[in-house]
């Protein structure tokens, strides 16, 4: 089962976590930089623990919650300490619509609301404002946050808001790219849920695969997850991948007794990474 250098801090939709306790042995330690476009909940990130990173994502907040935890840990915590003694419904929602001036505050705020909002959520509405109902859990510092060891990893790396296509296009030979985009597919007939106004297209997915190609012609190693679906295979069908079906558990519905039992696509240019790591294809 795979173990973590340092649990995550956000609880993410679609996060690995489940990749990495059942599927670790896919997962590659980079002998160049570890590159994330989907960075999200970092599961893999903090599994790996890599000396050299780039990790990206589409969402500008996100990122900046890990440049505060990388920059000013102590202070972030202290105020998520804050936020605990304070916590109750009129507390939530009054956070829910404030506003922060610094950075640790909105590091502080964006982490509060992760852990006590409806399922972990994060979901903006047209106008780009977080509108998440408030969930069951009350626990806002927990047993596990290890900031100080967090901000260390994360002081290794290089952290960008953006596009995808500008981390991934500076893959080169030796380095691990591992891309989790949001699960969309041909016409969009999934049913997955769409957590904030950036949908990510299907004409999205097409240009992932592509930049992905060109990233494993110049030798990096790539893995994909992605929807189990036929027209994501067929994204990948060319002779430099392998497509595995892998087993998880869904945890997206709101009580257990209604999670199942589901199936997601690994895509690799190698190998499985349990024993010998072969060369990339690409």
């Amino acid at each position: 089962m795979g173990e973590f250098v340092v649990q995550p801090f956000l609880k993410w939709p679609g996060g690995k976590r489940w990749l990495v306790a059942n599927h670790s042995g896919w997962l590659v330690a980079a002998k160049g930089k570890h590159i994330e476009p989907f960075l999200g909940g970092a599961a893999v990130f903090f599994h790996l623990g890599p000396q050299s990173s780039l990790l990206s994502d589409a969402n500008e907040e996100l990122i900046e919650t890990y440049s505060a935890i990388r920059d000013e840990p102590e202070d972030v915590f202290e105020r998520l300490r804050w936020h605990h003694g304070k916590h109750c419904k009129s507390y939530y929602y009054r956070m829910r619509s404030s506003k922060p001036r610094t950075v640790v505050t909105r590091a502080a705020k964006f982490l509060y609301l992760n852990r006590t909002c409806f399922n972990g959520l994060y979901r903006v509405n047209l106008n780009g404002v977080f509108n998440v109902p408030m969930g069951t859990k009350t626990s806002v510092v927990l047993s596990t946050d290890d900031f100080p060891t967090s901000s260390q990893l994360l002081e290794k790396a290089e952290l960008l808001s953006g596009d995808f296509e500008k981390s991934i296009e500076r893959a080169t030979a030796g380095d691990f790219v591992y891309a989790d985009p949001p699960y969309t597919v041909k016409h969009n007939l999934n049913g997955f849920v769409k957590y904030n106004e950036n949908i990510f297209s299907w004409a999205d997915q097409v240009r992932l695969a592509r930049v992905l190609c060109d990233a494993a012609a110049r030798g990096a190693h790539v893995m994909v997850s992605n929807a189990d679906h036929p027209s994501v295979r067929e994204l990948y069908k060319d002779e430099i991948w392998r497509c595995q079906s892998v087993s998880r558990y869904s945890r997206l519905a709101s009580a257990s007794e209604h999670r199942r039992g589901t199936t997601e696509l690994l895509v690799t240019n190698y190998l499985s990474a349990i024993g010998e790591i072969e060369a990339p294809r690409g």
